[in-house]
């Protein structure tokens, strides 16, 4: 039986925030910067998503169903594309259309609020999974997680929601002995298939692919393919998973990048060793070898693995409890903009610019800042989220207001809350949607 290989691209565009100053707090909701935003689309799109998909429809057209791609593209994106760049978002369909490319699904915003935040988690899945309905006409089965997170307890949530399979990092410090290059399943529930990064393949392609001081340098598709050809004989997939701007972006298209993967099916496909397969294809041909515990949670991020760059400072953690701590209002409000607002502050990339650790070691970022500095970052950031938070909590106190003055639900409600207050813990608004989750009534009218 031939071996498979896995190819899976991650597509992320962020919503930038504008400089926002203190002085903006209460005065100016608009906390987008359109223009950069705009701007940097536009680059990538030239120098990446349109070369890139042509490259891969191209070998489509040459191959057929031999050869196959998988894609997670956040909401976030799509919006953007359709709104700057609706000639990507075509292109993205016509390789859906092809039955070669499949479209796996991850928080539709980037998030981190999975991490504390259940009901968000279920929320932003499910919000994604729509949209690859929509656009794409696919409904996901695999699963992935911001920079590839994964851990035992996360792996089970996932499952929960139905799900079959999650794509995460072949970490050295879980994986011990074992090899990425199979199939496992998540410790607590074995139906759910985990599929692991094979990292120094992928980085090879990822990373240094353009790097000339790189003992391997220059990198070919004949060479690539022997590489794969050295894999030991009974590891039975190779799942080579990146960031889409790997190519022409990180590698600029005079460096060969778009040649090497233009070339690298037919070398592939000459060997007769491998064959191309889609995450939700490689289950059905593999039954995993066993449970890989994994009790922390693990990322493809930097040489740690771990979540260290988005959640490993003071700053990044405050910043990141003050955003999870509005999750019960904002669910409460059911408020569209107000949604959309705290959705798009949950992006990973806010808490990245935050971080520190470059400025303690000589590791030199893989994404460039848009900030002067991490402390920059954070007061940008915090005063947008302070903004959002008087908003949330004007909002809920109105709503509350309402309530109060139903006879439906007054007695009940003032038994934890009170109309002279004119804020609210996350607490005491848990509890009131506790109560109207129970109690049937008239519908209340929605804070505007």
């Amino acid at each position: 039986m031939k071996k498979t290989l896995c190819f899976y691209f991650q597509i992320h565009l962020p919503f930038q925030l504008r400089r926002y100053r203190f002085f903006d707090i209460g005065n100016s909701h608009q906390y987008y910067d359109e223009f950069n935003m705009r701007n940097y689309l536009s680059k990538i799109v030239e120098q990446c998503y349109l070369p890139m998909n042509k490259v891969l429809l191209d070998i489509i057209k040459e191959h057929g169903s031999k050869f196959k791609v998988a894609f997670s593209i956040t909401g976030e994106t799509i919006e953007q594309l359709e709104k700057y760049a609706p000639q990507v978002l075509d292109s993205f369909k016509e390789l859906a259309a092809t039955g070669s490319v499949e479209f796996i699904c991850e928080t539709y915003a980037h998030s981190l609020a999975f991490l504390k935040d259940e009901k968000e988690l279920e929320r932003q899945l499910k919000k994604q999974a729509a949209t690859i309905k929509k656009y794409f006409n696919q409904e996901p089965v695999t699963a992935r997680l911001t920079g590839l997170m994964y851990s035992d307890q996360i792996g089970e949530r996932v499952a929960k929601l139905g799900f079959k399979a999650i794509v995460t990092e072949g970490a050295k410090h879980v994986l011990g002995w074992k090899s990425p290059n199979y199939v496992y399943s998540n410790v607590n529930n074995p139906d759910l298939n985990v599929l692991l990064r094979n990292f120094h393949l992928s980085d090879d392609i990822a990373y240094r692919f353009s790097d000339r001081s790189w003992s391997e340098w220059p990198v070919t598709s004949e060479k690539f393919a022997n590489w794969l050809d050295e894999v030991n004989e009974t590891d039975e997939v190779v799942n080579l998973f990146m960031d889409y701007i790997t190519f022409g972006n990180r590698h600029p298209r005079a460096t060969g990048i778009f040649e090497f993967m233009r070339y690298l099916p037919k070398e592939v496909f000459s060997h007769d060793k491998f064959e191309f397969l889609t995450p939700s294809e490689v289950i059905k041909k593999h039954k995993p070898v066993g449970p890989v515990h994994v009790p922390y949670p693990i990322s493809w991020s930097e040489e740690e693995r771990d979540l260290s760059i988005w959640l490993g400072n003071d700053l990044q953690n405050d910043a990141f409890t003050s955003l999870c701590d509005l999750g019960e209002k904002v669910r409460f409000l059911d408020d569209a903009v107000l949604t959309q607002d705290w959705e798009r502050l949950q992006d990973s990339d806010h808490y990245y610019y935050m971080c520190t650790k470059w400025m303690s070691d000589a590791a030199s970022r893989r994404f460039k800042s848009v900030y002067s500095s991490p402390y920059d970052a954070y007061i940008n950031y915090m005063n947008v989220l302070s903004d959002l938070i008087s908003r949330v909590n004007d909002a809920v106190a109105e709503k509350v207001g309402l309530l109060m003055k139903d006879s439906h639900y007054a007695n009940e409600i003032s038994k934890f809350v009170t109309s002279k207050e004119t804020e609210y813990s996350s607490l005491q608004i848990k509890k009131v949607v506790e109560l109207l989750s129970t109690k049937a009534g008239k519908p209340v009218s929605k804070s505007k």
